[in-house]
Formats: structure tokens, C-alpha cells, sequence
């Protein structure tokens, strides 16, 4: 454990040697959530393997009404894969070089990271922080799911701002031991890991994190006198305040203060990816309304934006490209609904943001008329879902990876789902797993004797 950068070498469970990888690993429960096919078909690839798929809540199951029965059998699957010795435990990180259809490289390092570092409220001066805005509504469901499991299955990517590549990129020059290396299902790419535990190889990256956040440097780097910001979380905010929340619980309710200061619940299994990393890309996340008529939605837009806002509609795609207004000062969010092509106009926005903007609207539209939205990977699952009928997609541009961090620190939280780090095929796939709640102490014999005639 490393106070400085609230960072703990892990033990980290992985599969045993002969499972089938392609069907142990699968992507964040929080992808494909209005395609359940997607899900479906998942199923059928894992069979009766043994899979992360048993192990985790695809949110497109989310409202069905046996969501009991499934967390019990979650739990159920993680103490049956522990006792069977399906997950063996490694101590040290884990080294990841991810490849995806849209990039032969993106590289990690999982870690665990210290939750009493980490702070998603807006304000936040912590070394880990949200960059997106955290709904609390969003926590109940997935704290259901966590509290009572034995492990923990992150989709969680943390990134760092190192752009002279001095803590994660150096490792791949040294001869580390390969733990995985394999092909990830649904045409979602490759991925490769590799075991990093010497004592060398942990303190050099020890330094390279304690540099980064010296108070010093970091002050100069972004000319603020704010608190330092390490880690920014970019995938799975809301998985990291769900371990947040039981944690703080946990030491709420702990007899023993000191004791609980090290349960493992503590700390919380992360990627950490380089912001600079070439593979990492910053994808928008799209909008779709379902079960709504366009005419309503825009008078409702115009309402709320007033004068601001004006609209224009296109026959065709090429059409609206071709017109669309691209000047400064200017936010222009292209929609489609059905067949019918448009996009929205907004002078004098009241976000600097384009999706900050519509959210405003959103989230005032979805509470009083109890409107479901989505919230989209990639512009052709939204052309996909919007063309249906009573549905509407908007198009949110993107936002430049390089800017993140000094928004992040000198203007707080962006507006939720502001981008997404690739497609959905990208994401992290569910694959490393730790313990969360301590390993029972072993009876002996004697006992195990004596329990059966008491």
C-alpha cells in the first residue's frame, strides 16, 4: 500500500489453466442495454462454461421481474467458481494490451485503488475523482447486486494524464509473464496480459505515480492551486460510488474502527489507461427517447430553449450534413425519427458543452412527462434504434480527450454520459476478479466433528 497515491498491489483471482477465455471474459454489463440480443446471444456462446456472464447483471435484464433471483444466483456462482478452484489467486498487477476492430493497440494496468481517496461529489478536491456526474438514483440497484458478493468483477478504466508515457508504457520493454492471451468473443478483439510482481518493476511504477502527483509539478502543469488529481475515472463511475457506498457502510457500522481500515472492500480493482495511450479513443454517447412523437419533443425544445433554438429538417442524412452550421458560439445536434432527418440549433447555449445543453433539457422533459431514454454507443445503434417508430436519436459531437483533465480540475464534473472511451465493443471486458468480503478461517477437523453431534 502506497499512501501517497492511495494505490495497494492486489491479489488478484484469473482463471484457471484449461478454461476457455473467450467464454470466461465478456463486456461491460452496461453495453448493448437496449439490444438484449446482444446478451442473448452471449448466453448461448457461454453454455454451461464458466463465464464472468454468471458472474455479473446485464443492465437490459435490469427491469425483468425475477432481478432477486438473478443476484442470488450471481452469489451463488462466485462461491461455486471459488470452491471449485476455477479463479487461483495472483498477487501483483496485471499488464493488458488490448486490441479492438478499431485499434491494434490500447494498453492498462490493473491496480487497486484506495476508496478513501476517492470522492464523486461535485467539489471534489480527492486524488480520484468522477469526471462525469454521478446519479444517485443510478446506486440502490447496483449496491443490491455488490453487497452481498464475494468478488469483485470490474469494468472500471481510470485514467492518468501522463503524457511523457512514464508509468504504464515502460513495462512492455520488460520480459513479464504471460497470464492470458486470447481472442475476446463477439468479434470485440484480442486481448493479452501479463503478470508484473518483482519488487523493482513495482516501486519504479510506485515513483512514476508519486511524481505525477507531486503538488509541485502538478500546480505548474496546470497553473491551479486546486488539489491534485491523479486518477480520473472514465468507465465506471457508478461502479466505483456503488464500492464507495458499501464501504463507507462497512466502516459506518464496524465495532472495530482500526480493523475495518483493513478489510478489502478498502480498495476497488481498476484499470488504470493513459489518457495519451494512441489506442484510446473518446467517443459521444448518444441519446435516444423511445415511445415519444417528434412534433411534441420539438415544441417541448422550444419551450424550454426559447428563442435560442431553432430547427431545421432534412430528407436524408447527406442532405442535413451538407447544411449543418458549424460556427463558433454556434452548438448544432443533428436528430433523426424514423425516417426523418434533422438537427437542432442553439445560439447563446447555456452549456459550453452541446450535450450539457440538451441534458438540461432532458432531464427536465424525462422527469415530467416519464420518458425513457437511452443512453447509445456508436451513431449506428442509434440510427438503428431512432428508426423505429415513436423514437428519436440525437447525435452529440466529440470532446477532445487532451482537454479532460484540466476541465475536470478547474471546472468540476462534466454533465453524465459526456463520452464514451471507444465503442461499445471496446469497453473493458470483465475478466480479473479479487475478494471483497474476507475468506472465512478454515475449521479443522475437530470442529467440523464437533458442529455435526452439537
Amino acid at each position: 500500500m502506497n499512501d501517497k497515491i492511495a494505490l495497494q498491489v492486489p491479489k488478484i483471482l484469473l482463471p484457471t489453466e484449461g478454461l476457455d477465455m473467450t467464454k470466461w471474459a465478456v463486456v461491460a454489463c452496461d453495453q448493448f442495454t437496449s439490444q438484449p440480443d446482444y446478451w442473448l446471444q452471449v448466453e448461448r456462446l457461454v453454455s454451461s462454461n464458466p463465464s464472468t456472464f454468471r458472474l455479473i447483471f446485464p443492465e437490459a435484464f435490469l427491469e425483468e421481474k425475477d432481478s432477486n433471483i438473478r443476484i442470488q444466483n450471481i452469489n451463488s456462482n462466485m462461491e461455486l467458481y471459488l470452491e471449485r478452484n476455477l479463479i487461483k489467486e495472483h498477487s501483483g498487477f496485471i499488464l493488458v494490451d488490448r486490441k479492438t476492430p478499431q485499434t491494434p493497440s490500447r494498453k492498462g494496468l490493473i491496480v487497486s485503488l484506495d476508496l478513501e481517496a476517492y470522492d464523486y461529489n461535485k467539489g471534489s478536491q480527492t486524488l480520484i475523482r468522477s469526471t462525469e456526474g454521478t446519479v444517485i438514483e443510478r446506486l440502490p440497484t447496483r449496491i443490491k447486486i455488490r453487497e452481498n458478493a464475494l468478488i469483485e468483477i470490474p469494468h472500471i478504466m481510470v485514467l492518468i494524464d501522463d503524457p511523457e508515457k512514464t508509468v504504464i508504457e515502460p513495462l512492455f520493454k520488460k520480459q513479464s509473464q504471460v497470464v492470458y492471451d486470447f481472442d475476446l468473443m463477439q468479434n470485440s478483439g484480442h486481448i493479452k496480459g501479463y503478470k508484473i510482481d518483482d519488487e523493482t518493476t513495482l516501486q519504479e511504477i510506485s515513483t512514476a505515480l508519486e511524481k505525477l502527483a507531486n503538488p509541485e509539478n502538478f500546480s505548474k502543469k496546470y497553473n491551479t492551486d486546486k488539489g491534485v488529481l491523479l486518477y480520473a475515472v472514465g468507465d465506471g463511475n457508478h461502479s466505483l460510488a456503488t464500492a464507495k457506498a458499501i464501504w463507507e457502510k462497512l466502516k459506518q457500522n464496524a465495532i472495530d474502527k482500526t480493523e475495518i481500515m483493513n478489510h478489502p472492500a478498502r480498495f476497488a480493482l481498476v484499470e488504470l489507461v493513459n489518457i495519451h495511450d494512441d489506442g484510446l479513443n473518446f467517443e459521444p454517447i448518444h441519446r435516444v427517447l423511445f415511445d415519444v412523437e417528434l412534433s411534441k419533443v420539438l415544441t417541448n425544445l422550444k419551450n424550454f430553449f426559447g428563442k435560442n433554438l431553432i430547427y431545421r429538417m432534412y430528407n436524408s442524412e447527406a442532405e442535413m450534413n451538407k447544411y449543418t452550421p458549424t460556427k463558433d458560439g454556434i452548438q448544432s445536434i443533428p436528430f433523426l425519427s424514423g425516417n426523418q432527418w434533422g438537427v437542432l440549433i442553439l445560439q447563446n447555449p447555456p452549456h459550453n458543452l452541446a450535450v450539457g445543453s440538451l441534458q438540461l433539457f432532458l432531464d427536465a422533459y424525462i422527469k415530467a412527462k416519464n420518458i425513457k431514454v437511452d443512453y447509445v454507443h456508436g451513431t449506428e445503434a442509434v440510427k438503428t434504434l431512432a428508426s423505429k417508430t415513436n423514437c428519436i436519436g440525437f447525435f452529440l459531437p466529440k470532446i477532445k480527450k487532451t482537454d479532460l483533465f484540466k476541465t475536470v480540475i478547474l471546472d468540476g464534473t462534466l454533465p453524465r454520459k459526456t463520452f464514451s472511451m471507444g465503442e461499445a465493443e471496446e469497453k473493458r471486458f470483465y475478466l480479473e476478479c479479487r475478494r471483497i468480503i474476507p475468506e472465512a478461517p478454515k475449521k479443522s477437523l475437530f470442529e467440523k466433528i464437533k458442529n455435526i453431534f452439537s
